[in-house]
C-alpha cells in the first residue's frame, strides 16, 4: 500500500513539473514577444530572428459606409494589446496580374492598414525609416505581397522598413460632383494618394516607438508606387513628411498622368449613370463588390489621379517646373523591357517595312525624327527600336522627366539608374528550351518590375524563378545601393561601383546595374527631349 502511495505521488509531482514547465515556456514565449506603445494603444508583434514584425496597424479608419470616398480619418484608440500578427485584407480590386501573391486575406473596404519590420524597438535607435508603396497601376497591389517584404531592409541594412495599404481604382480615385461638393476644400479624388499621405503621417507620429528616425523617411515604390512617390514629392499635404525618395520606373509626369477636376467629375457620373446611380447616396449604398464589378466592366473609365486643387493645387509638371516639390535627394530609374516591342507593331511581324509604317502611322510628320533616334533598317534592329519606344512610351520617358525636372529644379542630387539584367528562367522551363519555329530575334532586357525583389533583397521569397549566383550578386549591388541611399542619402558605399548624380557635371552619368555595374554616359537624352517635345505639344 505504501509503495503504491508513493508510485501515486511522484506521478502528480512529475505532471505538476510538466504543467510548470508548459506554463513558463507560454510565459516566456509571451513575454518574449515585441511590444510597442503608439498613439492610439499598444500593439503586439512577432519575435522573428533577430527583429520584430508588427503586421496591420490602422492609420485610419476603415473608408466604408459615409467614410466611402472621404478623405482618410483618424484611426480610433483601442483598449489594452491589440495583435499585430496578421496582415490586413488587400483593398478591393480585381484579380488584374498575375505576378501578385498576397499574404493577406481577402479583399475588403477595411484596407487602412500598414506594416512594420524593424531591426530596434527602442525609441532611443533613430534609425532610418523606408515606407514603400506597391505598384499595380493604381488597380492592385498590396502591403502583404512578398516582393516588397521588409525582413531582408530590417535585418541585413538596420532599416526601419514600413508598407502601406491605399485605395485602389473606383474606391480610390473616383471624383464626382457631389463629392467636390460636400468637401470642405471642394475637391474630389485622389483617396488612395490621400491614404499614403496620412500613412506617412502616422508615421511620421508614431515611429520612434519602432526605433526609426521621424526625420528621416525615405518613400520608394514601383510603377503606380513609383507614381505615387512623384505624386507625394509635389503635394503640399506630404512634401514636408519626406527626407528622400526611391523611383523604380514611372512618374506622375506622363505615366498615369493627373487630369482636371471637372474632366474626372465627368468620369465619375458617367460611372454613376452606368449603374443607374443618380446621387452619391445611392452610389454609397451599393455594395463593395457590385461597385467593383462595374467598375472592371467593359468601356468602364478608367480612375487615376486628378488636378483637385487640394492634394495637388495646380498640375504637377507646373508644381516641378517651379520647383515647389520637395527638395529631396532622388534615386531613380527604369528597366531595359519595360515593355515588349509587340506593344507597337500590334500583331505586325516587325519587319523594317512593317515597323516604318507603324511609326508612321503613330507619329505622322513626327516619324522621320523618330525613326532616326529608333531605327529599324533590320529586323534585329526593328525589334530592338520598337522594344525601347514602348518602353519609353509606357513609362521609362515619365521616369526621365520626372529625374531631369528634379534635377534642373531642386538643389539635392538625383542619380539615375538604368536597370538591364534579366530574370533567369522559371524553374519549370528548360534552360536550353529553344522555340525553333520563331524566327524573330529575342531581346534581352529586365522587363517592367523585374528589379523589385533584387533591390529588397527578397529573391528567395519568389519561388517562381531559378536564381543563380548572377542574380545573387545583382541584388547584392542593388540593395546596398538603395540601403546606402535611405540611411545616408547616397548611394555610394563600400562594396559597390561609385555612382554619381546626374546634376553633379554638365556630362550626367548613368549607373547600368547588372552583374558587371558600370557607371556609364547617358546614350538616350535625346531620344528623351524629342518624346518630350512630342508629349507636351499634344
Amino acid at each position: 500500500m505504501y509503495k503504491k502511495i508513493v508510485v501515486l505521488l511522484v506521478i502528480f509531482l512529475s505532471a505538476c513539473s510538466l504543467l510548470t514547465q508548459k506554463s513558463v515556456a507560454q510565459s516566456n514565449e509571451q513575454d518574449s514577444a515585441p511590444t510597442v506603445t503608439v498613439k492610439d494603444g499598444t500593439l503586439e508583434g512577432i519575435d522573428d530572428s533577430g527583429i520584430s514584425i508588427f503586421k496591420g496597424i490602422p492609420f485610419a479608419q476603415p473608408p466604408v459606409s459615409d467614410l466611402r470616398w472621404r478623405p482618410p480619418q483618424e484611426a480610433q484608440p483601442w483598449e489594452g494589446v491589440r495583435e499585430a500578427k496578421t496582415f490586413s485584407p488587400a483593398c478591393m480590386q480585381l484579380p488584374v496580374f498575375g505576378d501578385m501573391v498576397f499574404r493577406a486575406d481577402g479583399n475588403s473596404e477595411d484596407c487602412l492598414y500598414l506594416n512594420v519590420w524593424t531591426p530596434e524597438t527602442s525609441p532611443d535607435q533613430q534609425l532610418p525609416v523606408l515606407v514603400y508603396f506597391y505598384g499595380g497601376g493604381y488597380m492592385a497591389g498590396d502591403g502583404s505581397e512578398p516582393r516588397y517584404d521588409g525582413a531582408s531592409m530590417a535585418r541585413n541594412h538596420g532599416i526601419v522598413t514600413v508598407t502601406v495599404n491605399y485605395r485602389l481604382g473606383i474606391f480610390g480615385f473616383m471624383a464626382h460632383p457631389e463629392l467636390t461638393e460636400e468637401s470642405p476644400e471642394n475637391a474630389s479624388g485622389n483617396y488612395g494618394l490621400l491614404d499614403q499621405a496620412k500613412a506617412l503621417q502616422w508615421v511620421k507620429d508614431n515611429i520612434v516607438a519602432f526605433g526609426g528616425d521621424p526625420n528621416d523617411i525615405t518613400i520608394a515604390g514601383e510603377s503606380a508606387g513609383s507614381i505615387s512617390v512623384s505624386a507625394q514629392m509635389a503635394s503640399p499635404l506630404s512634401r514636408g513628411l519626406i527626407a528622400g525618395a526611391i523611383g523604380e520606373s514611372g512618374s506622375i509626369l506622363g505615366a498615369l498622368p493627373a487630369i482636371p477636376l471637372d474632366g474626372s467629375e465627368r468620369q465619375g457620373l458617367q460611372f454613376a449613370n452606368s449603374v443607374d446611380a443618380g446621387s452619391l447616396a445611392d452610389l454609397r449604398s451599393l455594395p463593395a463588390d457590385t461597385l467593383l464589378q462595374a467598375a472592371g466592366g467593359q468601356g468602364t473609365p478608367r480612375f487615376s489621379p486628378t488636378v483637385d486643387g487640394y492634394f495637388f493645387p495646380k498640375a504637377p509638371i507646373e508644381i516641378y517646373r517651379a520647383g515647389e516639390q520637395a527638395d529631396v535627394p532622388l534615386f531613380v530609374g527604369w528597366n531595359s523591357q519595360e515593355m515588349p516591342y509587340q506593344f507597337i507593331m500590334q500583331g505586325q511581324k516587325p519587319t523594317p517595312e512593317n515597323y516604318k509604317q507603324r511609326i508612321e502611322t503613330l507619329y505622322s510628320d513626327a516619324a522621320d525624327n523618330i525613326l532616326e533616334l529608333y531605327p529599324g533598317s533590320t529586323t534585329e534592329e526593328a525589334v530592338q527600336s520598337a522594344t525601347d519606344l514602348a518602353s519609353d512610351r509606357f513609362i521609362a520617358y515619365s521616369t526621365w522627366k520626372w529625374s531631369d525636372t528634379h534635377a534642373e529644379t531642386a538643389d539635392s542630387p538625383v542619380y539615375r539608374y538604368y536597370y538591364t539584367h534579366p530574370r533567369p528562367p522559371q524553374k519549370d522551363t528548360p534552360n536550353n528550351a529553344q522555340d525553333t519555329t520563331n524566327d524573330i530575334p529575342e531581346v534581352e532586357g529586365a522587363a517592367h518590375a523585374a528589379e523589385i525583389e533584387y533591390m529588397m533583397g527578397n529573391l528567395p521569397s519568389n519561388e517562381v524563378f531559378a536564381w543563380t549566383a548572377a542574380d545573387y550578386k545583382v541584388s547584392d549591388i542593388f540593395q546596398n545601393y538603395a540601403a546606402n541611399f535611405v540611411k545616408n542619402k547616397n548611394p555610394n558605399g563600400l562594396g559597390v561601383p561609385f555612382w554619381s548624380a546626374i546634376n553633379e557635371s554638365e556630362s550626367p552619368k548613368i549607373i547600368h546595374i547588372a552583374p558587371t555595374t558600370e557607371l556609364k554616359e547617358d546614350q538616350h537624352r535625346q531620344r528623351y527631349l524629342l518624346l518630350d517635345q512630342l508629349y507636351y505639344s499634344e
